[in-house]
């Protein structure tokens, strides 16, 4: 129980890219990232799949040294977490990417032969293999995942600020009743369903908790030093590759001004300046301008998360957004 005292949230963009691999080896099985999984598999022609594919498999093992433990809080950046899995100890990398060769759930599937022994090739020289593998994590975050991370950010943000309500308010039981179908706080214990049996002492190292999009429908448990962590998918997460309304030739558009319907209409997840003036291309001073008539006239509402200022639709703006055209016409 002292460990549950101890747990801190964050979030991992390396985690992301890591666990999206999975996703793409998964394929037409993940529908819920479907939208993705069409927009991005188009632009990875050039990139060395075949590397990655080998490291990350659609099910088992998944080598620790590819999810660095993620920095407690909200601001590590993608370059800061490639950073640890570079630093990984050689002998550590050489040791799972052995044990990866000879797992018999993630070997399972076509092509087993040539993967076994380009995973044997990487352990027997894990220095530059290494240097290998995150030079083609960072080709592929750029052009699988980085587009994208404005509003992963912003959902995971408000998947965060869920959690803690949750623990305020209820402890950690009321926090782990609804993080998960796969997770369970029993008598002091935490349960998770996994293909493996297992029991893993958290020594009072305490525990992260990291909401990771990509990781749907699984749990990812990292139990090695410094710091245990379970990766679990957020909330809302059904929300996430829906295309966003233009605000363009509607009542409200007319009503408020496109720029402004177009804001509103983007803010089904809390968001800042920063991430929508990247979403809709503006500068942030414009797009200031517009956030704070909106939040003047009751249709926005803002609040402090750290060091950014997070906007939110109100009821008022709810109301606009979803039954205003319908009242217009």
């Amino acid at each position: 129980m002292d460990d549950m005292g101890r747990i801190r949230f964050g979030f991992s963009p390396v985690h992301e890219a890591v666990l999206s691999v999975r996703t793409l080896a998964n394929g037409s099985a993940n529908a819920l990232h479907a939208p993705w999984l069409r927009e991005v598999r188009p632009r990875l022609v050039g990139l060395d799949m075949e590397l990655l594919g080998a490291l990350v498999r659609p099910a088992g093992y998944l080598p620790d040294f590819l999810l660095p433990a993620a920095a407690p809080g909200r601001s590590a950046g993608f370059d800061a977490g490639l950073t640890q899995v570079a630093a990984s100890e050689p002998a550590l990398v050489a040791a799972e990417l052995a044990h990866l060769a000879q797992h018999p759930l993630a070997q399972r599937g076509p092509g087993r032969a040539e993967r076994v022994e380009l995973l044997r090739a990487l352990a027997a020289d894990p220095v530059p293999s290494l240097a290998r593998i995150v030079a083609e994590l960072r080709r592929y975050w750029r052009v699988a995942v980085a587009p994208y991370w404005p509003r992963i950010r912003a959902l995971l943000q408000a998947d965060l600020t869920h959690r803690l309500e949750q623990l305020a308010a209820g402890g950690v039981q009321q926090l782990f009743r609804t993080l998960h179908p796969l997770v369970a706080f029993r008598d002091g214990t935490l349960e998770i369903t996994k293909y493996y049996r297992g029991d893993a002492d958290l020594r009072r190292r305490g525990l992260l908790l990291v909401p990771c999009v990509f990781a749907w429908p699984d749990v990812v448990v990292r139990t090695a030093d410094p710091l245990p962590a379970i990766t679990y998918s957020p909330r809302g997460l059904g929300r996430l590759w829906e295309a966003p309304a233009t605000g363009a030739a509607t009542p409200l558009a007319d009503l408020l001004g496109r720029t402004r319907a177009a804001v509103l209409a983007q803010l089904d997840l809390p968001m800042s300046t920063t991430q929508l003036a990247c979403l809709l291309d503006l500068s942030a001073p414009t797009l200031n301008v517009h956030l704070k008539t909106l939040q003047a006239a009751g249709i926005l509402a803002a609040r402090r998360d750290g060091r950014a200022v997070l906007y939110r639709r109100t009821d008022l703006g709810e109301r606009l957004l979803g039954g205003g055209a319908d009242r217009a016409g």
